[in-house]
């Protein structure tokens, strides 16, 4: 009874133990089946296409992803089956170039030594992909294939824009040094290297004036004329704002350089349409050349800007190569610029005033406020000497106002029925704060608005008109008047008097000069007097120098006459006595 008893416990024992055993081995079972999802789903959502081969080159795991990147047909690739095969599928979807077996030869030896193997793969529908084997320790290796097209790109992007420039695309400064030291280096005996240096002459009032979309609409234009320019070789390049180089290389002859400077200032020169509007201007060139003029490549650059600098004094449109001496004239001329923002901050400006003669009445109804620079070392400097310097490094806004000001403060102090005249910029009148400087100038002198009289040319009209305009009859509200001055000189001198009814037409010195001796000076001043007394306007005859030219344009009709004849620009405190002169006598005996 009791051997029975233990044989049945025996049995429950035994059935227990298979029990656990078999619970474990289904656990066990599960675990590694949860382990293999876990491991496919690693392996197919991975970016990159994956690949494990053992000691026999034979395929043991691949992903989705390399089954993707190569369009293979998934039914032909297996566990098991050779590298060659595998190189074969894909030499079938052209998705491999070369000859398998002779790569598959080659990268089983290196992983055979234990070294990784690296390329980059260029497939023929243009992408690029990275293929890095790394041998295992069983002899076999893991394989990891990734599709860096992107970043290719992305790569040749930066270094495109860290050597060219973002608006026109041309090199930048950096490649263009980088480009003439290589040219200056396989210089052959003989042969010449030249670089060109040039700026836009007027293209700070184009920017100002017109605004920056259309300044650099302006500039991607010049590129392209500049490109269309050059011969295969040349490099054009934009170093920075309006400036833009050029590099010549293995040039033979000097006087192709000089060909090719005339070119570039016919080209740049045309009208140019820039979103709707026609905008002129032209180029300034300084040319220097190697190894005459230097043999390293920033002392070459360095000595074609110092020519830029004096092809820009010369003139607009003009060139000019490099000589030894310019360099003190440049010296000068920063010197100079250093000197013009001192003075207006230690107030060395002073005014000049001009008087303007009433013919009818024998009145002086202006006077016209020109500045000058009272230099503490250079003595009295003319406004041609100073104001294109001003106007180049953006001083002729903070300078005109100042002459604003002081011309209203000055002017309050002169009898009542003189007005003071005071030349605007193109930069001025397109300046936001242009009308409430005024305002602010009038309320500070307490002068009248109706005794200041503003003048401008016919070049501020050319340039974004609809702004200027408007502009121009805010100013009209307030009851300050507006001059054209130096009328006769532009371009569509008409359509301006139609489209803003103007108080004065200046007529441009230059007709005057030639009433004795041009016919058609004379018509043309008698058909202005003309047009300009029915309009309603005054007219005033600038440069007006002798008694015949003021008989002349008095019996043309002239409302009032300007020149040297009448007074030169003289201080203020010379002025009284000159107003004194010209006032009626019953004024006089008041």
């Amino acid at each position: 009874m009791q051997a029975a008893n233990g044989i049945e416990e025996l049995n429950r024992r035994l059935e227990r133990l298979v029990e656990e055993r078999t619970a474990a081995l289904r656990d066990r079972e599960t675990r590694l089946a949860e382990q293999n999802l876990l491991m496919d789903a690693a392996l197919n959502n991975m970016s990159q296409g994956l690949l494990m081969f053992d000691a026999e080159s034979r395929l043991v795991v691949f992903n989705r992803r390399y089954i993707k990147l190569y369009e293979l047909d998934p039914e032909q690739i297996t566990p098991g089956m050779s590298l060659r095969s595998l190189l074969e599928c894909r030499a079938k979807t052209n998705t491999f170039i070369g000859e398998t077996e002779k790569y598959a030869t080659m990268l089983g030896a290196l992983i055979a030594k234990g070294e990784t193997y690296s390329r980059m793969a260029d497939l023929p529908d243009g992408r690029t992909i990275s293929i890095v084997s790394r041998p295992m320790a069983c002899g076999g290796w893991v394989v990891t294939h990734e599709d860096i097209t992107e970043r290719r790109r992305a790569e040749k992007k930066i270094a495109h824009m860290a050597h060219h420039d973002a608006l026109t695309d041309l090199p930048n400064r950096l490649m263009l040094r980088g480009r003439l030291a290589e040219a200056l280096a396989n210089l052959a005996k003989g042969e010449r290297v030249a670089v060109f240096y040039l700026d836009l002459d007027n293209f700070k009032s184009v920017n100002d004036t017109l605004g920056h979309q259309i300044g650099d609409g302006l500039l991607k234009l010049v590129a392209q004329r500049l490109l269309g320019c050059v011969d295969e070789g040349v490099t054009v390049a934009r170093v920075g704002g309006d400036e833009f180089a050029l590099i010549l290389p293995s040039l033979e002859d000097v006087a192709d350089a000089n060909t090719l400077a005339s070119r570039i200032c016919e080209a740049v020169r045309s009208p140019c349409d820039v979103f709707g509007h026609a905008v002129m201007t032209d180029t300034s060139i300084g040319i220097a050349i190697a190894p005459d003029d230097a043999g390293a490549p920033d002392e070459l650059l360095r000595n074609a800007d110092t020519a830029l600098y004096r092809a820009k004094a010369n003139g607009r449109g003009s060139f000019v190569f490099f000589e030894p001496e310019m360099d003190a004239a440049i010296k000068a001329r920063r010197e100079l610029e250093s000197e013009l923002r001192l003075a207006l901050a230690e107030g060395q400006f002073t005014l000049h005033y001009q008087p303007i003669l009433n013919l009818s009445d024998n009145r002086i109804p202006c006077c016209e406020a020109l500045i000058r620079w009272n230099h503490p070392r250079r003595g009295l400097v003319r406004p041609g000497d100073f104001i294109p310097v001003a106007e180049e490094i953006g001083l002729i806004v903070p300078i005109g106002e100042w002459v604003l000001r002081q011309a209203c403060a000055d002017a309050v102090h002169w009898p009542g029925h003189t007005k003071v005249a005071v030349n605007l910029s193109a930069i001025q009148v397109a300046s936001p704060n242009l009308l409430s400087t005024v305002i602010g100038a009038l309320a500070a002198s307490g002068l009248p608005a109706g005794r200041l009289e503003l003048e401008i040319t016919e070049t501020v009209m050319m340039q974004n008109t609809q702004s200027t305009l408007a502009t121009l009859h805010r100013l009209r509200a307030l009851d300050v008047k507006i001059s054209m001055d130096d009328f006769g000189t532009g371009y569509s001198s008409l359509s301006y008097l139609r489209r803003f009814p103007f108080d004065k037409l200046k007529i441009d010195r230059s007709f005057i000069h030639d009433l004795s001796k041009a016919p058609d000076a004379f018509e043309i001043v008698r058909a202005v007097t003309a047009m300009a007394r029915s309009l309603g306007m005054i007219t005033t005859a600038e440069g007006v120098e002798t008694a015949q030219q003021m008989e002349q344009v008095r019996g043309l009709g002239c409302t009032e006459v300007q020149g040297y004849y009448i007074g030169k620009p003289q201080p203020l405190a010379e002025l009284a006595g000159l107003l004194d002169a010209y006032l009626p006598r019953r004024a006089k005996s008041a």
